[in-house]
């Protein structure tokens, strides 16, 4: 695929029809907590610019207005999903089980933010725990993000968000 078919791809609107392999079964319905889709993807760079110029000008990605987080980043729209680019020279490859909502993550959209809470808990998950705790859950009702946030690891070490739309005033 050349750059150009992939630009293409990435702002030609697709049916909503999900895409599956034969052998992968189909998503469960009903359950507590169901993603509505991916939200973004979170990378973290040593050079803001050089990025920036990468995502824009070579893929087409449009930059889009950021909240004034605490590390210097850009927020860049594709098609319905966004890329989080965050200046964090020290960012790595999970060498930890620690938290850090500043570090390379993806995250799910869910549609019900108290349910997808309760059905971590219910499964053994706690807000309280120490950093290094693999149940540990960090859970953000009020983020300046403008929508509640929760981060959790997955048994390798990836940092998961959760989040939903903010409720309506």
């Amino acid at each position: 695929m050349t750059i150009k078919s992939l630009t293409l791809a990435l702002h030609t609107p697709k049916s909503h029809t999900p895409l599956r392999h034969a052998s992968h079964p189909p998503l469960a319905k009903g359950t507590t907590m169901t993603p509505a889709g991916l939200h973004h993807i979170s990378l973290v760079t040593a050079d803001l610019e050089r990025s920036l110029a990468f995502y824009r000008n070579l893929l087409g990605f449009v930059q889009v207005e950021r909240p004034p987080f605490k590390l210097a980043g850009a927020w860049l729209r594709f098609g319905a999903s966004e890329l989080h680019l965050i200046l964090n020279p020290k960012g790595t490859f999970r060498a930890t089980r620690s938290i850090d909502t500043d570090d390379t993550h993806f995250a799910i959209r869910v549609g019900d933010f108290e349910a997808a809470i309760a059905a971590l808990i219910a499964k053994g998950f706690r807000d309280s725990g120490a950093a290094e705790d693999p149940m540990r859950v960090y859970v953000n009702r009020n983020s300046i993000a403008g929508y509640p946030q929760a981060y959790l690891c997955d048994p390798d070490g990836n940092i998961v968000e959760i989040n939903a739309a903010a409720a309506k005033a």
